[in-house]
This record gives C-alpha cells, structure tokens and sequence, in this order.
C-alpha cells in the first residue's frame, strides 16, 4: 500500500521543515513526497528539495485547491495523504489510518501549542450552508474520543484512496481555498463513499499560519463559497425549502464576521456569490440524500454542542430554525 504525501506550501519554511521531518518519522513511511509550490521565496521549496522531495512548482499562488489538484494529478500512490505545511503527525498517523478500510479517513488534530484543545476533528454542514468543523476550540473530550464514519475530512491531514478521485473527481478549483474540502465531501456522500474519524491518530496544527482565521481574504473567500456551495448542490426546492435556515445560517455568520472586524469583507464575499451564484449551478445532489446527510449534520452538530457547551452562533442558529438549542 504505497503512499504518495501531497504537501501545497506557500512560504513558512520553517513550518514545513517540522512537518517533513513528521513524515520522515512515519512507521508506514511514504514512497512518494510531493511538495507543491504557490510561489515561495523564503526558501522553502529549496528545504524541500534538500529533504528529498520532489517540488513542482506553481509559479504564482494559485491557491490550495489548485495546488492540490496538481498534486493528485501527478501522484504514484494507491494512498495519497493531503498535508499542511503547518502541520506536525505523529509517527504512526499513517498506520493507524490505514488500518481502517475506508474510502479516506482523518485523525483527531490537535491545536499547537493549547494542551489539549482541538483543531480539528471532521466536518459537519448545515442545511443552511454553514459547517462546523466538529470541536474546533473545545477542549478535547470523550464527545471527540471514538472513530466514526464522515463524508468531509478535513484537508489539513487526511489520506484517501487514490481510486477515490477516479470516482468523485478533484478539489473544486474554483473556491481557491476553505470550504473546496466540504465541497468535495458532498460529492462522496452523493455517491455513498464514506470516510472514518480516527481519533487514535494524533496531529498537531498551527492553524491559519498563512492569513490568519479572521483575516478580510479569509472571511471573503468563506462568504462567497458558503454561496457557491449552495448554487452547486442544493436542488431548486430545498434551496426555497430552506429560504430561512439558509438566511439565518449566512445572516449569523455575518454578524461574526462584523464582530471581528471583517464585515466589509463578508460584505464582499456575498456580493461575489451572489454575482455568481446562477453560473455556478450545476449537478444538484439527490434532493432525499442531501436532506438524510445535512439532518443527520445538524443532529450530530446540536449534539456535540449541547455536551461541550453552545457556541452563540450554533445557540442562535438552532433556537431561530428549530425551535430552541435544547
């Protein structure tokens, strides 16, 4: 089972000499390292090349969903693992996620340097277009302590299947990066190729090194494909269906994007959604699928939310669309 290590970087060369050398330690160690260049010029690409991998460089910022593709496209691997240059793996994160036979599967990621708070652990999308990254912030908790079948892994540290591309296609070019990756795990659920969460396989992260969480390109990039994301899946009659958990889910967010100081760039997000939103429709997923997957999400999310503490948004979100965050 020959895995081929994708890693999209764009400077932080010291980040990703950390992570290389994470991936030198690996019990099942990759046959084949990839490192994608956006761009670099603090050396970066160089250390790669010195550590053995093979650079293919970009030549501009392309973004991490086109990065990645490039990646794929070139890869060997019957495993390919998608890792930030920002991230460090224990040594046997590879062999515990291969010892689950799945389509792909992801870790429990922990946020550098917090003790013992979660960065990450899958992704769980409402039916208002919003996605929780599932304990992002919360301490870790039995709530994230066993392995679970997902649709959405996290693209920070996940492997997949190679064949899994031949059957769902690449990341979405389009959204450039954040939320390509809950995008993509929509696609699996349409066609039943379903992932695990494995939380005996540890990460650490640092977490948005590039722009920072509420940095205005981050937050205009989320508001725009929470947008596209609706425009490329939701059928005709869930779209109007669900007018109001899609209005209060974008409405909210909105509201924390203003409380952070980037509301003029949620601003802009929207106004490019919409500007786009009609061009951007295309094969809309199975109207009774998309309705079990995004329930049984916002279930799950309620759930988690309820046994580890509400989070404004997520209170305010189920109190306005469900009758009370009970």
């Amino acid at each position: 089972m020959s895995i081929t290590a994708i890693v999209p970087v764009w400077n932080g060369r010291e980040l990703l000499e950390r992570l290389l050398a994470s991936v030198e330690a690996q019990t099942e160690p990759a046959a084949e390292l990839l490192v994608v260049d956006n761009g670099s010029t603090d050396g970066a690409p160089e250390l790669a090349r010195a550590r053995g991998a093979r650079v293919i460089a970009m030549g501009r910022n392309a973004g991490f969903a086109a990065a990645v593709n490039r990646g794929i496209r070139e890869s060997r691997g019957e495993w390919i693992a998608v890792l930030n240059s920002d991230v460090e793996l224990a040594p046997d994160y590879f062999e515990k996620l291969l010892a689950v036979d799945v389509w792909f599967a992801t870790g429990k990621i922990l946020a550098e340097g917090s003790g013992n708070r979660i960065d990450a652990t899958f992704d769980a999308l409402c039916r208002g277009g919003a996605a929780w990254r599932v304990g992002n912030g919360r301490a870790d908790a039995s709530a994230f302590s066993f392995a679970r079948p997902i649709w959405s892994a996290p693209w920070t540290a996940a492997l997949f299947r190679a064949e899994l591309f031949q059957r769902v296609g690449l990341l979405e070019e389009s959204f450039e990066s954040y939320l390509e990756d809950v995008e993509f795990g929509l696609r699996c659920a349409a066609q039943g190729l379903a992932g695990q969460y494995v939380p005996e396989a540890l990460a650490w992260h640092r977490g948005s090194a590039t722009l920072g969480r509420w940095h205005p390109e981050t937050v205009r990039r989320m508001a725009r494909n929470q947008l596209l994301l609706l425009a490329r899946h939701y059928p005709r009659r869930l779209l109007v269906g669900w007018f109001w958990p899609i209005f209060v889910a974008q409405f909210l967010w909105g509201a924390v994007a203003f409380r952070h100081g980037a509301g003029f760039a949620w601003l802009r997000g929207e106004w490019q959604g919409l500007r786009r939103f009609f061009a951007t429709r295309g094969q809309a997923l199975d109207a009774k699928t998309l309705i079990s997957v995004l329930s049984t999400n916002e279930d799950l999310i309620r759930s988690v939310q309820a046994s580890t503490g509400f989070d404004i948004y997520w209170r305010l979100y189920f109190l306005l669309t469900r009758g009370g965050a009970k």
